[in-house]
């Protein structure tokens, strides 16, 4: 009976030096990896890139082992938006999870984090989209105007109300349409990167009205202001 213990002994020892020895990513270590996953919200109507998040909460987030081509395991975010996986061996992790552009597209969100023997590495906080939000850039430009009763001028000014649209270069329809502020300035939000005609009207004499189209290209997390030389000078009939 001794001589079966100390077989039986020797055996699980012999399996926690193997587990110790082990040299790839993976479970059957002492380290976690951990972080938190905020989704993005852009406010609207504030004609800025200033961008608040809330928590991920219930949030698929997936570990790729090393260079693995495909994930290990998956764990849902708790209430405050944080994930972990625990019992890892040290090496390199890769942490993701799926981000919802405007289109329906889900893209991969990932950070990658080096994980030493009985440690925690902190992963950086996956920002993520829920589809709703679309580009993270602002067109904004000035309208102004002059004011006419038949051939006669009534006064000018910022043309206050006034409306103006945005048309994807290229398409037949615009995609949004906002109005003037009192300041003259209107602005286009959550814009992805390309080019786009902005594009208002003005009137004759006999209030047909004629486009004034301006094309312009923006990139990512820009704001985009139009130069003063094309604020739009238009006429309108009162």
């Amino acid at each position: 009976m001794k001589r079966i213990a100390v077989l039986t002994m020797g055996f699980a020892l012999l399996l926690v030096l193997c587990g110790a020895c082990n040299d790839h990513e993976g479970e059957g270590g002492t380290g976690t990896v951990q972080g938190y996953v905020r989704l993005v919200h852009h406010p609207d109507d504030d004609y800025n890139l200033n961008v608040d998040t809330m928590v991920a909460a219930k949030t698929d987030v997936f570990i790729v082992y090393g260079n693995e081509a495909f994930y290990g395991d998956d764990v849902e975010t708790d209430p405050n938006g944080m994930y972990r996986f625990e019992y890892l061996t040290p090496g390199v992790y890769t942490v993701f999870s799926y981000s919802t552009l405007a289109t329906g597209e889900k893209v991969a969100v990932a950070e990658s984090v080096t994980l030493e023997r009985g440690k925690v590495a902190e992963v950086p906080t996956i920002y993520i989209h829920d589809g709703k939000s679309y580009g993270t850039s602002v067109i904004t430009g000035k309208v102004w105007a002059v004011y006419y009763h038949n051939t006669s001028p009534r006064g000018e000014g910022w043309a206050y109300e006034h409306r103006v649209y945005l048309r994807k270069l290229g398409d037949i329809y615009h995609q949004d349409d906002v109005r003037v502020g009192l300041d003259g300035v209107f602005a286009f939000q959550k814009v992805l990167p390309g080019s786009y005609e902005v594009i208002t009207y003005t009137q004759d004499f006999n209030e047909v009205p004629s486009p004034c189209i301006d094309t312009v290209t923006v990139g990512a997390d820009e704001i985009f202001q139009m130069e003063p030389d094309t604020t739009y000078r238009i006429q309108i009939q009162v």
